[in-house]
């Protein structure tokens, strides 16, 4: 569904006679171009509220005729003081209006923009994922794996597991190299959803098996060979 486009938002925020009937189906339909059309007359009013039309002067005659002859609109004379002013006075007040109702909307996307680039900076980026599968020992189970990595170069490797009986021992999650020649323990699973720190210099293209696995109370640090699942990363 394709959103009413922020100008004219702002139009209609403004009590300009841009909506249409399709807009405003739209505007029924879609709480986020709503709740976006209220904030924008909130500005509105506020803009609104900030105009002062008590300073505002005519221009002198030789600015009228200036203006002419820049446009090229030949010789004009100007109007009379009084008409022009009664004419020109609503004019200047509607542009002035519009200027500061303008810059209020403006400010209100621009805050919205910076909260949101805020948001996103501090926000971990997602460096790989991988679905895991089932052993033939563990029909039915199945997970995910999901690596990101926060601004300060810090990555962690978040893991689900589903489906799985359990039993004796304690889940244990691993990386494994691609070619099965080395690994490293991350931790412990205690429930169905575990995040865990990669060790630095832990390179996630060589490491790339992520492995959940069963491991009995006896001590033995090595992994049990009992994996429940297992599945490649691959970069996001």
């Amino acid at each position: 569904m394709s959103h009413i486009d922020p100008e004219q938002l702002a139009l209609l925020a403004m009590d300009e006679p841009v909506e249409s009937p399709d807009d405003r189906a739209h505007l029924a339909a879609c709480p986020a171009c709503t709740a976006e059309l209220v904030a924008m007359r909130h500005a509105a009013l506020v803009g609104r509220a900030a105009v002062d039309d008590s300073g505002l002067e005519t221009p002198p005659d030789r600015v009228w005729l200036r203006i002419s002859e820049e446009l090229e609109l030949g010789d004009r004379t100007p109007e009379p003081d009084a008409e022009r002013e009664n004419e020109s006075r609503p004019r200047r007040r509607r542009g002035r209006t519009v200027w500061v109702l303008a810059a209020s909307l403006a400010f209100v996307v621009a805050l919205g923009a910076g909260v949101w680039g805020i948001t996103n900076a501090v926000r971990p980026t997602a460096v790989a994922a991988a679905s895991l599968t089932a052993f033939p020992d563990h029909p039915g189970a199945k997970g995910t794996a999901t690596v990101e990595e926060d601004r300060d170069g810090t990555v962690t490797l978040t893991v689900s597991l589903d489906g799985d009986a359990g039993g004796d021992g304690y889940r244990e999650v691993w990386l494994i190299r691609g070619d099965a020649s080395a690994l490293v323990s991350l931790g412990i699973l205690d429930g169905d959803r575990g995040t865990f720190v990669v060790p630095a210099g832990i390179d996630l293209a060589e490491y790339s098996l992520v492995d959940i696995s069963v491991e009995p109370l006896d001590g033995d640090p090595l992994h049990s060979g009992d994996s429940i699942v297992r599945g490649e990363l691959e970069a996001a």
